[in-house]
Parts: C-alpha cells; structure tokens; sequence
C-alpha cells in the first residue's frame, strides 16, 4: 500500500485544485493521501469528494507554519484534528493573516527593483488560498524575472535576501499542544531540512515531545540521510511514529506524489489517535 501524507493544493501553494490533486494520487498510484495545506482546511470537502470519485483513500490534515523564539521555522503537520476547535483556530487564522501583511510588504520591497505588482501576485493565487512566497514567486516567474519557482527561492525570496520579510508564527511546542486539544495528531515536518534554512536544536525536539508530537516526518526529499538516522533513532527512544511522504505541491516543485511514503503500521497509529475528524475510504484491514 503506496501512503503518502504531505500534498498541497492550490488552497495554499500547490499548483492543482484538491479535485485535480486526488486524481493525480490516484494516477500515480497512490492509495492513501492526506491533504496538508498551510494553515487551512477549506480544501478537506472537495479532497474527500474526489478521492471516493477515483478510489483513493484521504486523510485530513494540515501544515502548520511554526517559529521559535530564536526565529527558526517549523512546520508541523496535523492530522485528524477537529476544523473548527477554537483555540488552534484562532492561532491558524492569526498566521494566515500575518503571510498576507507580509506578503505585501515583500510585493513592495521587491516592486522597487522588479516588474512586479500586488495584483500579479494576486493573479497567481487561488480564491481563498493561504498567501505565501510560493506565489510571489510564480509572479516573479510570470515576469520574467526568473525562471522557476526554486530560483525564485534562491534568489530573491530566500531569508538572506533584503525583499525578505518575516510574519507571525506559533511557537512549536504551543502549537502541538493545540492539534493535540483538536483531536489531532501532530507530526514534526521535514525536522532535519537544513537545506531550506537553519534547522532547530534537540532543546526543540524535547520541548515539543514533552508538549505531546507523536511523529516525526523522516523520509522526506529535504532531510540529508545523517538527519535521516538521528530521527529514527529520537523516534525509537520516544516512542514516535515515523513517516514518509513527498511533501507534493504540483509543477510549484519536483517532488513527485508517493516518491516517500508512510508504512500501515504508523498510518494506523494515527488513525487511531486522531478524534477530531474522520479519513474517507481508508481501510488498512
């Protein structure tokens, strides 16, 4: 069984609608995929729809932007947790409307030296959809400006680069804390991806273990194979669910759907701890 629990749609950065996103699960054969947006959950009916249409089991879930005190980002993934808690609501709504704030200023700053305005970014941004540098990005594409996503990401809108601007984040340990009260099942994202900036010291793990993370997302294109062995070795002393998955957001990058998985055994233990929503036409019997 092919388990791939980290996808994008174009509710935030992805490149496809949920509807198109399950289809293309099910052409590259996947049979069990979670939708995992930044910040948002508006794609879980659409998604649940589509994956009874092709076959495809769905899991709902969410990515969840972080930061620490020291000004580091993690992403925490959330499965199963109920959409309308309150408190992560609140905190969720509350980053979302900080990626926006920033993405203006960002649209400013890089406006002064390139062809590119706030309705271009617009123009490349779903209805709805979680405002990120990803759409900066295509803008910037669209322009001329580079050629692709990832050279967008490594010019310009990286964290050195003078356009950059930071936003609002939840603290991790905080926000674990706050899927675990909706129900949820929290999982550290891509913890040792060094490559797309700095990454957070074992004080962090600690801290977010002891706040209640039940997983840590290891197999991932973005986590270096040392940073591979150290987190099964910090899953197998704490007792974590190790995951896979390929972290897909359409042609917005390479990684293709199913290129890492997740095994039945941690799907089912997630699936047993989540309470606050339900996966579609999963059946890992």
């Amino acid at each position: 069984m092919l388990i791939d629990l980290h996808t994008h749609s174009r509710v935030s950065d992805g490149t496809e609608s949920p509807r198109a996103l399950m289809r293309s699960a099910a052409q590259a054969g996947v049979d069990v995929v979670a939708l995992t947006d930044h910040d948002q959950t508006a794609g879980w009916a659409e998604a649940a729809e589509a994956a009874e249409d092709y076959g495809v089991g769905f899991v709902p879930g969410m990515e969840i932007s972080c930061k620490t005190s020291t000004g580091i980002s993690v992403h925490l993934l959330s499965y199963l947790h109920d959409p309308k808690d309150p408190g992560l609501l609140a905190e969720v709504d509350r980053a979302r409307d900080s990626r926006v704030l920033r993405a203006r200023r960002m649209v400013e700053l890089l406006g002064e030296d390139f062809p590119i305005s706030w309705e271009l970014v617009q123009e490349h941004t779903a209805d709805g959809a979680t405002m990120g540098r990803p759409h900066i990005a295509d803008a910037l594409v669209a322009a001329g400006v580079v050629s692709t996503r990832t050279e967008a990401f490594e010019s310009v809108l990286t964290p050195r680069s003078r356009y950059y601007v930071g936003h609002f984040a939840i603290e991790p340990a905080h926000a674990v804390r706050l899927v675990r009260a909706a129900g949820g099942v929290p999982v550290f994202a891509h913890p040792v991806a060094s490559a797309r900036g700095r990454v957070v010291g074992h004080e962090v793990f600690e801290e977010m273990i002891a706040a209640g993370l039940m997983g840590l997302e290891i197999e991932h294109r973005d986590n270096p194979e040392h940073g591979r062995h150290m987190l099964r070795r910090i899953a197998a002393e704490h007792g974590l669910i190790a995951t896979g998955s390929s972290d897909y957001h359409g042609a917005g990058k390479p990684n293709r759907l199913g290129e890492n998985s997740t095994s039945v055994e941690a799907l089912g233990l997630i699936l047993a701890a989540g309470t606050g929503s339900a996966p579609v036409g999963v059946d890992i019997r």
